[in-house]
């Protein structure tokens, strides 16, 4: 359960930007949209490879 203080006579704005953030960081939705279908281990390892290469290809390039 996230608490967000909120500070008297503070508009809610900066509450809400606070709550959207720690909402963020926990994982929640990244989680329940995993969640929706299985993916098998093999596609999951296979898109895991396919990211490390392709941000392998981008510090590669951002040396020369």
């Amino acid at each position: 359960m996230l608490i967000i203080p909120v500070k008297e006579g503070e508009n809610i704005d900066r509450p809400l930007k606070r709550f959207k953030r720690k909402f963020d960081k926990t994982g929640t939705m990244k989680q329940l949209r995993n969640r929706q279908c299985f993916t098998k281990p093999s596609v999951v390892r296979r898109a895991q490879i396919q990211k490390a290469s392709y941000v392998q290809g981008l510090r590669d390039a951002e040396e020369n």
